[in-house]
């Protein structure tokens, strides 16, 4: 074998050996830095920091040391309240699907979810054995489609990220899970979820449903035109903006629909309606609101076979 030959040999030897060398380097700096007692989370830099060896207690079996409370969304309870509301026998629960899209130059991007916190609130009250699960504040399309500050997931996602929470909630105690939807886009997607979870969950004792009668958009519009005597067109100014939806919207933060603002600058007008003053518009947001949790009351005890004379 001649020198050259030779040389490569030994040169590529060489470069195994500092390979192997420096993935086991790696392998133990990662293994260092993983280690809790070693790095503060997140920033990267080590340190001994103190960790208890003892382990957490067990809340099953915890006592809720906080005094009681009427608040019904998840996400502002803590794991004990939810624990208990579940023994109880608040066993239902809501899904509320909403969007992040452009409503124009007054409403902000969240307006679907802004109605959803102040209707899905006043539903699950109504209801009395009802909690209320986070805002799912995105809704299926195309991702590649939207135009400032809109924010779609693919349908494919938007499926899963329906079932995961719906099985998340059914693995805690939840009986009866109802969807409700308050864009056009959450309409067909969130129908298609509930029917793949119940082939799921068939014989389960586990429900999930989609409650139609939140989303009635229209009939909310000939409630204000025909029984409030508000008549409004629809999209009068060529907004994806109408004074019933920001008169709901109100009630739970005049700000998201800009409101002082508006006031000042003499804008505080959709479709011909002026939104001043704000107890009038808050009157007639309270309105809209009462009458859609009638007409989802209703379809959500016509789901589960509770007659209307039962309703809460």
């Amino acid at each position: 074998m001649n020198a050259d030959i030779l040389n490569d040999i030994k040169t590529e030897i060489q470069f195994i050996k500092r390979e192997m060398v420096n993935r086991v380097a790696l392998v133990l700096v990662g293994l260092a830095l993983g280690a809790p007692s070693l790095q503060a989370q997140g920033s990267g830099r080590q340190m001994t920091v103190p960790v208890s060896k003892e382990p957490l207690l067990d809340m099953g079996s915890y006592a809720n040391p906080l005094p009681a409370t009427d608040e019904l969304w998840i996400e502002r309870l803590t794991e004990l309240e939810v624990r208990d509301a579940i023994r109880a026998g608040k066993t239902s629960v809501l899904i509320p699907t909403g969007s992040v899209e452009n409503n124009g130059p007054w409403l902000t991007m969240n307006k679907h979810n802004d109605v959803l916190r102040v209707c899905a609130d006043s539903v699950a009250r109504r209801m009395g054995n009802m909690l209320v699960a986070p805002i799912i504040p995105f809704e299926a399309g195309d991702p590649n489609r939207n135009t400032a500050g809109g924010i779609s997931l693919s349908p494919a996602i938007y499926n899963g990220v329906l079932k995961d929470v719906a099985i998340s909630l059914r693995a805690q105690g939840f009986k009866n899970i109802f969807f409700v939807g308050d864009s056009d886009g959450n309409h067909n997607p969130d129908i298609k979820a509930v029917g793949e979870l119940m082939a799921e969950w068939q014989g389960s004792g586990v429900r999930a449903f989609y409650v139609p009668e939140f989303h009635g958009y229209d009939e909310i519009l000939l409630h204000q035109n025909e029984v409030m005597g508000v008549k409004e067109i629809r999209y009068k100014d060529r907004f994806h903006d109408n004074y019933y939806i920001s008169t709901m919207i109100m009630v739970g933060d005049p700000k998201a629909v800009n409101y002082s603002e508006r006031v000042r600058i003499g804008k505080a007008t959709i479709n011909g309606f002026d939104l001043a003053p704000l107890e009038k518009s808050l009157y007639h947001g309270r309105q809209l609101i009462e009458f859609r949790t009638d007409a989802t009351v209703a379809g959500i005890r016509k789901l589960i076979g509770t007659p209307t004379s039962e309703q809460k």
